[in-house]
Order: C-alpha cells, then structure tokens, then sequence
C-alpha cells in the first residue's frame, strides 16, 4: 500500500477538469499538490490552497526548462507527476493541417516526455528516501484501439503509452513506478474544445470522478497498469 499522505505531487494541467479532480483527491488524501496551468489567465482556476501554482507551456521547451530547474533546485521532494493535460483534434488526414499535428504532439507526448526526463534525479532522491515514487500518465483507450477521423490524437496519445512502457522498465530500478492509465470516453469537457474538427458522437462517457478515483486506487494499491477494462 503506497500513502499519499504527506507526499509531495505534481500535477500538469491542474486547471483542466481531470486534473483539478487529481488536486482534490489528492489533497483528500492527505497529499501536498504543486499544480501547473499554461498561462497566468487560466491558473486563475487553480485552487487557492495548492502547495505551489506554477506556470508549464508543453508546447514550449524553455518554460518546460525553467519548471523542471526550479522544481530540482527546491528542498521540497517530489514523490509524485500526475499527467493531466491534454488536446484533442478531430477530422480525415488529409484535413488535419502540419500545425495542428505538431500542437498535439507537442502537448499529449513530447512535452510530457521531455518534463518527466528532467525530474527523473529528483522521483530518485524520493525513492532513496524510502518512498514509492511515481509517474501518472492518462493514454486512454485511444491508444489501445486507434480511430479513423481520429488519427492525429490516436497518434500521439499512442506514442505517449509506447515512451511509458519502455520508461517503466528502466524507472523501476530507480524505485520509480510509470503508471499508465487508458480510461474510456470520459465526460471531460475536453471533446468541446477541439483545437481541431468537430467530435463524433460518442455517447455518455465515463464520470471525471470515477476515472481519477480509480487512478488513484491504482496509485495507492501500488499497480503497473491501468488497461481500459480496469475502468
């Protein structure tokens, strides 16, 4: 059993629906948050009572640089990166423009990629302190089955879970666990705010609440994966 209390977590994309949900679960349960939003008008919707609320651009290095330099220089640990930021695009290939491609790998994939590299010295310190240092990523179930009108997100989110596998494997002889999460269509909002084409109909999805609690649970009873059959 892994506890939250008293640990120290990260989580990106605090002011989106799946990540102010982690924030409340998690100081729920006892955990110290640092929450990040990508501009000082949307941490406006950051809770008031976060540890830290920080500023992370994913579709910039040099903002990612700076709030990886600055997490590794304070004496706080670092016992935990929640990934909960995320776009989505809809629409056929040959609609989907270059630009919208590079936003959402840049966004779903490589900017959480890049940050977790650089806190990896600071999940091991955790570790080497006797904690249970993890990773949260949320692939979903498009990375399982990829979709047709879907193929620039199933893409990324794709190549999310491939870095997250592989990573786990080396991270665990760090002491550090990778836990990725593939959820079904979840009610986040986030389809209503395409950067790209109008969604499908994909019927009732899955409550926020739900998704993260079990998360959570996952994190807690010290799981590797999370398929989309565990939700």
């Amino acid at each position: 059993m892994v506890a939250l209390s008293g640990s120290s977590v990260l989580v990106v994309g605090a002011n989106g629906a799946f990540g102010a949900e982690f924030c409340n679960q998690l100081i729920e349960a006892g955990a110290t948050v640092f929450g990040t939003a990508r501009s000082p008008e949307t941490s406006a919707r950051l809770r008031a009572d976060l540890a830290q609320r920080l500023l992370l651009d994913l579709e910039n290095q040099d903002s990612i640089n700076t709030l990886a330099n600055y997490l590794t220089s304070i004496p706080e640990s670092l016992d935990g990166i929640v990934l909960a930021s995320g776009l989505v695009a809809f629409g056929p290939i040959s609609d989907t423009p270059p630009e919208v491609r590079r936003k959402l790998f840049e966004v779903n994939a490589l900017g959480q990629i890049n940050l977790v590299s650089q806190l990896i010295s600071k999940l091991k310190a955790s570790s080497d302190s006797g904690k249970a240092p993890f990773v949260v990523s949320i692939s979903g179930v498009i990375a399982e089955n990829p979709m047709a009108g879907l193929a620039t997100y199933s893409a990324s989110k794709t190549a999310l879970l491939g870095y997250a596998n592989a990573a786990s494997k080396e991270l665990k002889k760090l002491g550090i666990r990778w836990l990725d999460a593939r959820p079904g269509h979840t009610e986040s909002g986030l389809a209503t705010r395409a950067v790209f084409g109008q969604a499908p109909n994909f019927g009732v999805g899955l409550e926020v609440s739900h998704v993260v609690s079990r998360i959570i649970r996952g994190i807690t009873d010290d799981e590797k994966d999370l398929p989309s059959t565990s939700f």
